[in-house]
């Protein structure tokens, strides 16, 4: 499930470098001890692979936009209004259908016997006669009836002629006839209606019939609970999608409405409220905690929760639990996008990842690949730039392997956004972007569930113990009260001890707490009853006697006490 925080649009060629990397599973071995075997190389890789250009995120204001983006955002928002009014979102527009050649058949001139059977039975006219006898007395009887039929409708002489010059031959003469007053019946029943519509109800009709295109109220289409245009935070969501296609208007707009689709497709509105039933299983596996430095909310994504047979087959053991499984992955996802502040003027809009990698299945979990891959396809094509940074830590080395062979199919762009840390360094990394009473506690910081002492607003202090010293910490007790204090140091192990001293030469120098050893992986070392009675100071003492230097998180209160 790693992968997918990766973004590419080289989907296959992911997947051809992860069955490479499932070839060199069964040689998995951790960063740490590789590093010990090698001297420090795998400090090297890390080093090498963040060392990119680290991405910065852009301003959502329109005023600090560059002038092609300016123009850019102006002709998405045009082709996104035009859409709007010709319903483009809900139904697309029909394609106009092209004039149908006409068949072969309907060109062919009409038969007698076709004809005959609309005729007027020549046996039932006594005056009739045939054109052996007749013809010249006829010619001259049709001449004279359109004469008098001239007068009476001068309209109908066209018709007449062009029914005059039809005749081609003897055998068609009488076929003929019966269709010129045919057609001059038809002509003048039109133009006797024609006559009756007055020009006013000509452009009536014209209006009426495009009315229900002109007077229909353009279509209203939202986003993450965001109209696309018409609201202050509808820019912030349009540059998301022209900064996922680098401003290439159309590429935009296209996305724009494939998202459009899929979300109505995915029924992303009715999922929301829908209970899928995972929550329970899935909540060491993906949760939101606290903020990194710069207001963004943070997400942790736990792979190695799938170590756990149980849980990896009822998640993963089908395609109907695989696409379920999605459904929550993408449903929790929506929620907390929904809380993000999409305002313009510094609106806090994406989320930090982070993704710890520490007993993750390997990429020979075929099944787990087949969900991540959807889920990385989802992501990239229906949820832009919602990502400030991606970091990854206690990374195996398979990963690192992984990530070299994947990297020259990344943009710049994404890339920028990665960070990767091995066990060792993982807290030391986070807290580069999240500070220490904000990162949870199994990942080396202050921030404990449940905690009544401390909450995440009590900011941590850290020192910096250089190797083979002593560095002391005091807090000073002006009044009778209780001190809380927790401390917690970030790689390796050093000695600690508390005492209270107080301000009376004459007083007691009182040891809190012995001297013990306390490394990264144990919990904070905390204190919160110690009842001061007069004005002193706490002392606490760290010794390094490593040949590396440590670093110390701690921060204390104070309650008030009365005997």
């Amino acid at each position: 499930m790693a992968e997918e925080t990766l973004k590419t649009t080289e989907t296959p060629k992911v997947e051809e470098a992860m069955e490479v990397v499932s070839d060199l599973e069964a040689e998995k071995v951790s960063v740490e001890e590789e590093t010990d075997k090698k001297n420090g190389s795998g400090d090297e890789a890390e080093k090498e692979i963040a060392s990119s250009v680290s991405f910065k995120e852009e301003s959502n204001k329109v005023s600090d936009l560059q002038d092609p983006e300016k123009k850019a955002l102006d002709e998405l928002k045009q082709l996104i209004q035009a859409a709007l009014i010709n319903h483009e979102f809900t139904s697309p527009p029909k394609p106009k259908e092209e004039a149908k050649p006409i068949k072969e058949e309907e060109a062919k001139p009409i038969k007698e016997e076709e004809v005959k059977p609309t005729l007027t039975d020549e046996k039932s006219n006594p005056e009739s006669k045939t054109i052996e006898e007749g013809e010249e007395e006829k010619s001259e009887h049709s001449v004279e009836t359109h004469e008098e039929e001239e007068k009476a409708k001068p309209t109908e002489e066209a018709a007449a002629v062009v029914c005059e010059t039809v005749v081609v031959d003897e055998d068609g003469a009488k076929t003929v006839e019966a269709i010129e007053e045919t057609i001059v019946a038809v002509q003048a029943t039109t133009e006797s209606v024609a006559e009756t519509v007055t020009p006013a109800e000509e452009k009536k009709e014209e209006a009426g019939s495009v009315e229900p295109e002109t007077t229909q109220p353009p279509e209203e289409v939202f986003i993450w609970g965001i109209p696309l245009i018409g609201d202050e935070k509808s820019d912030v969501i349009l540059l998301k999608f022209l900064r996922a296609r680098d401003f290439k208007v159309k590429d935009a707009f296209t996305m724009i409405k494939n998202t459009v689709k899929w979300r109505k497709e995915f029924g992303i509105d009715t999922l929301l409220d829908e209970d899928l039933g995972l929550s329970d299983d899935l909540e060491k596996v993906v949760f939101m905690n606290g903020f990194d430095k710069e207001g963004h909310p943070v997400c942790y994504n736990v792979y190695g929760e799938f170590q756990s047979k149980e849980l990896y087959s009822k998640m993963f053991s089908s395609e109907e639990k695989r696409q379920k499984f999605l459904q929550w992955r993408i449903q929790f996802l929506e929620k907390s996008i929904r809380k993000l502040d999409f305002g313009p003027a510094g609106g806090v809009s994406t989320i930090v990842q982070i993704n710890d990698l520490k007993n993750s299945p390997g990429p020979g979990k075929w099944e787990l690949r087949q969900a991540t891959n959807q889920a990385l396809n989802l992501l990239q094509d229906n949820y832009p730039e919602f990502v400030a940074k991606q970091v990854f830590i206690n990374v195996p080395w398979w990963y690192l392997a992984f990530y070299r062979m994947i990297s020259p199919f990344l943009t710049q762009r994404t890339k920028s956004k990665f960070v990767f840390a091995g066990p060792s360094k993982s807290p030391e990394t986070l807290f580069k972007y999240i500070s220490p009473e904000q990162v949870p506690v199994q990942y080396g910081g202050l921030n404990k569930e449940g905690d009544k002492e401390f909450s995440s607003t009590d900011l941590v202090e850290e020192i910096i113990v250089k190797p083979t010293t002593k560095q002391t910490i005091e807090f000073p007790i002006t009044e009778n009260c209780v001190v809380v204090w927790e401390v917690r140091v970030v790689g390796w192990e050093v000695s600690y001890c508390a005492e209270f001293v107080p301000d009376d030469e004459a007083g007691y120098t009182i040891i809190v707490q012995k001297t013990s050893k306390i490394s990264s992986s144990d919990e904070p070392v905390i204190c919160n009853n110690f009842k001061v009675g007069e004005p002193g100071k706490i002392v606490l003492t760290i010794e390094n006697s490593s040949s590396k230097k440590k670093k110390v998180l701690y921060r204390s209160k104070t309650k008030p006490y009365s005997d």
